[in-house]
């Protein structure tokens, strides 16, 4: 099998001096993915994509961008991948759509039945960057720009409207995590019958400013008008002066002055048709001049984004089986990898903004486990314990984990064992059974970590999988004990970075079989799941694998 630094040698023919990192490749495909260039892989059937259909999406992005044809990620084509945008994907649609090369503008498909349409504002951000009153401003004038060359009306509501505008952070309910500062910007759901259809979300965590030049901060009015496009029915436009194109490119300028490009008037024209003339009376139209700072005075959660850990490199502090996605957590950090084995994302989201109610000043967690009694979170931090619903803590937490019978001033590890229902703790070199059903430790406890053979004592954190099967974590490797057995399948430990965290690893030791495949499926696939590989068959360079086996379901004992 060749990793996908090695594609990526393929692709630039052996000719260029300066091929990107291996993690930045997996960056690229995960990139590509997400926004519709490639279909996403099928859990099922660990469907594989063929070396020129990866090379034919990435030059749709590069056509879709406006930046050279080269059909490899090139520094341009990396560079593009990295700016602000809309989290919509650009390719909606079948494959045909993909191949289409006319810059124009393209539709949702979908229309509101009706010209006029209602909004309102139902969470505003935490910052002070702008007044809530200029946030309503900015939307207003945004939604003009529509209204200005279209048939539809916007008003402002309470109530049952039809838009609802929301600011929120990292998981926000519905399923398009935002990623902080920078990355993704903000999202808008196409007009439908549908409860949320027409709803707007902004990320929280973003400086939202009005009018400014430059990065000092990322201007509400200009995002607004493009995910309104949206909320109204227009997709991506790979048309360079679009609003609709997905890629921030700075502020638009004052609310009067814009006017949308042809390429976007033409779009909502084909939709609800010409703006007729009236004579009604001119609208009263709110004041633009509400005062605005001069220098953005960040709020907490809009402080510089602060140095996320390297997926790629980091021990973790601890792992835990979540509702059957597999949680990784490193300082206030954490990744989330659902059962297709696939990340949410790439980067890091911070813990606090997920779980309501751990310390505010969080430097780490020790251990996590979901209890088997009445599905309730357990997070470990040093002699204390927060039991959770969901991501709400409970009333009455913390409490002290002596409450368990542990005499010990923190754990290692926490995980319940599928096998027989128990969960256990381990400390050093010493492990407790404990029985949730009768709320109390077995007796004999605790023994020593020796039993479990072939597994080093001072773990960071273990988990079942939804295989059936254990995972002991340290520093940067695992080892895996199949079913109820108690003995490790090999005794050299495995990469948790190539094998989780979809990284490149460079020099391995030869892994036991099956050690590269924790989503338990027993796929004999050669490939790293969501890395792209590359497989030769006699004389044609055939495959190149998005994500290998999917999660199998999980198995619990009787």
């Amino acid at each position: 099998m060749l990793a996908a630094f090695w594609i990526l040698l393929f692709l630039n023919d052996f000719t260029s001096c300066e091929e990107p990192e291996a993690q930045e490749v997996s960056k690229g495909v995960d990139w590509l993915s997400r926004y519709g260039y490639l279909p996403p892989p099928d859990p099922l059937t660990a469907e594989l994509q063929t070396l020129q259909g990866l090379t034919d999406a990435i030059k749709s992005m590069q056509r879709f961008a406006g930046i050279r044809e080269t059909g490899i990620l090139d520094a341009d084509t990396l560079q593009m991948m990295k700016r602000p945008r809309c989290s919509l994907p650009d390719i909606i649609g079948t494959s045909e759509i993909m191949r289409r090369r006319r810059k124009r503008y393209a539709l949702a498909g979908s229309v509101w039945k009706k010209t006029t349409l209602t909004w309102r504002v139902n969470q505003y951000p935490r910052q002070h960057n702008l007044e809530q009153t200029m946030i309503d401003t900015l939307l207003y004038y945004a939604f003009e720009v529509w209204s200005k060359v279209s048939p539809l009306k916007f008003q402002k509501a309470s109530g049952e409207v039809d838009i609802v505008i929301e600011f929120g952070r990292s998981h926000h309910g519905d399923g398009y995590p935002f990623d902080g500062i920078g990355g993704t910007l903000a999202h808008a759901f196409f007009p439908g019958d549908h409860p949320i259809s027409g709803d707007t979300h902004f990320d929280e965590d973003e400086i939202w400013t009005y009018n400014t030049q430059g990065d000092e901060g990322t201007d509400l009015f200009t995002v607004a008008i493009h995910e309104f496009g949206h909320a109204v029915g227009l997709a991506h436009s790979s048309a360079g002066s679009s609003i609709m194109r997905p890629y921030y490119g700075g502020s638009v300028g004052a609310l009067g002055d814009y006017q949308l490009p042809q390429d976007d008037v033409n779009g909502i024209e084909q939709l609800y048709g010409t703006r007729q003339p009236t004579k009604e009376k001119p609208k009263d139209y709110p004041a633009i001049n509400p005062k605005i700072p001069d220098v953005v005075s960040p709020h907490p959660s809009s402080k510089p984004k602060p140095d996320s850990p390297d997926r790629c490199t980091a021990g973790f502090d601890a792992v835990a089986n979540i509702r059957g996605e597999a949680f990784f957590f490193k300082d206030h950090f954490f990744w989330r990898m659902q059962r297709a084995g696939n990340l949410v994302s790439l980067n890091a989201a911070q813990i606090n903004h997920f779980w309501q109610g751990l310390p505010a000043d969080l430097k780490k967690i020790d251990s996590v486990y979901e209890r088997l009694t009445d599905n309730k979170i357990v997070f470990f931090i040093g002699n204390r314990y927060w039991v959770f619903t969901d991501t709400q803590v409970e009333q009455g937490y913390p409490q002290y984990i002596s409450n368990f019978g542990l005499s010990v001033p923190s754990i290692d590890a926490a995980f319940l064992w599928a096998h027989n229902g128990k969960t256990y703790f381990f400390k050093g070199d010493k492990f407790w059974r404990y029985d949730e059903q009768q709320r109390k430790m077995d007796t004999g406890y605790p023994k020593k970590v020796s039993l479990w053979k072939g597994i080093p004592p001072d773990l960071d954190d273990i988990m079942g999988w939804n295989d059936g099967a254990t995972y002991f974590f340290k520093g940067r490797g695992y080892w895996k004990m199949k079913g109820g057995e108690i003995e490790v399948e090999t005794t050299d430990s495995s990469s948790t970075h190539r094998d989780w965290m979809h990284c490149h690893v460079p020099t391995e030791a030869p892994r036991p079989p099956g050690a590269g495949d924790p989503s338990g499926r027993g796929c004999s696939c050669p490939l790293d799941r969501n890395q792209a590989g590359v497989v030769t068959s006699s004389v044609l360079l055939l495959l190149v694998a998005l994500l290998a086996c999917a999660s199998g379901r999980l198995l619990l004992a009787d």
